[in-house]
């Protein structure tokens, strides 16, 4: 294709302050891909810094991407003009002391964003194209002719779900509390019902708690109910671990509450610095409860997640709710930011 000198893109100039605007379309190293944006996906993360306006303007957000290979640089093997690909904005060097414990999301390496559309490196999907740097093209993953950018432009939070669970110490039968059916949590829903494991699912809408039960979940149960613990401890009468996909104090302690001895509770969706919470320490010494963390994406989990995805064990599809044009990415944060009941995954098409 004649790839054009300017492009469109959604800069964002301040809190709240996204602008649709014209840009160079990035000029690629002999070791860079060049990306015609077909899909990305609105992230929280995202969502989070241009509402609080956590890192300085100018950027160019949106990581879960997904396109097609407008050119490669001279010394890059592996991939054509033409390729449909699903993006990978971070990955690790795996050499590193964190990465050699499996810590990859705390590497230095992968701190550094390797997509961008303009200015700072911040994902860049949010753009007509993006530029794809060498260091990240390990994640660079190719979609088959049968599936849909859509379905590419999910393998990256698919990854990060994925990527919690397996930090579960979990056997085939156990069960699991999700708290939140927001489309994080009807994907830890259904991995973990794919893996074996009954689900207790909670959430304040009722129809994303018949959603859950279509995805894998023994039982749903709305979060508002006063008397949630002991209705959940009368249908499971022991949780194994405790998924927190929501941003709620009080799911935290109600899973430190209904978790066995030597049990885990899981922080998913615990991401603003700041956040500061009560915990009896006894639950995790006394009663050996382990309160742990998951953040971000696992880039050795790239095969199995474009296995699960691309099979359609898991079927994203059904998540996708809504998609906006390139020109309308603020009405998609806003709806992202603030969803109704009707409202899962939001996407930016092009």
């Amino acid at each position: 294709m004649l790839i054009p000198k300017t492009m469109s893109a959604v800069v964002y100039r301040g809190p709240d302050d996204l602008r649709l605007e014209s840009l160079p379309v990035p000029r690629i190293q002999s070791t860079d891909l060049l990306v015609k944006v077909a899909a990305c996906g609105v992230c929280p993360t995202d969502i989070k810094k241009i509402h609080y306006g956590t890192v300085p303007p100018p950027r160019v957000f949106g990581h879960e991407t997904a396109g097609i290979i407008v050119k490669v640089g001279a010394r890059v093997r592996g991939f054509r003009v033409g390729d449909r690909v699903a993006l990978h904005h971070h990955v690790p060097c795996l050499k590193c002391h964190f990465c050699r414990h499996k810590a990859f999301a705390q590497c230095p390496g992968y701190k550094r964003t390797g997509i961008t559309a303009g200015f700072d490196p911040a994902g860049g999907g949010y753009a007509e194209f993006v530029r794809v740097m060498p260091f990240v093209l390990p994640g660079v993953v190719k979609i088959p002719a049968r599936n849909t950018f859509a379905e590419g432009a999910m393998l990256e939070p698919v990854n990060t779900v994925l990527k919690a669970v397996k930090r579960l110490s979990l056997l085939r039968g156990d069960a699991v509390l999700v708290a939140g059916q927001g489309p994080i949590g009807l994907m830890f829903t259904k991995i973990l019902s794919l893996q074996g494991c009954k689900v207790a699912a909670t959430d304040l809408l009722e129809a994303r708690l018949k959603l859950a039960l279509k995805w894998g979940a023994t039982r749903a149960f709305n979060a508002g109910n006063q008397a949630l613990p002991g209705v959940i401890r009368s249908a499971f009468p022991t949780l194994d671990a405790a998924v927190i996909a929501v941003p709620s104090d009080d799911a935290v302690h109600q899973a430190q509450e209904l978790v066995r001895g030597s049990g885990q509770i899981l922080l998913f969706a615990q991401t603003m610095k700041g956040i500061q919470s009560k915990v009896d320490l006894s639950r995790i010494c006394l009663e050996e409860k382990d309160l742990i963390g998951s953040y971000s994406s696992d880039y050795t989990l790239q095969e199995e997640v474009a296995r699960l995805v691309f099979s359609r064990r898991l079927d994203i599809r059904a998540l996708i709710t809504h998609t906006f044009p390139l020109a309308r990415t603020a009405a998609a944060v806003a709806l992202a930011s603030h969803p109704t009941p009707e409202s899962l995954k939001v996407l930016v098409v092009q």
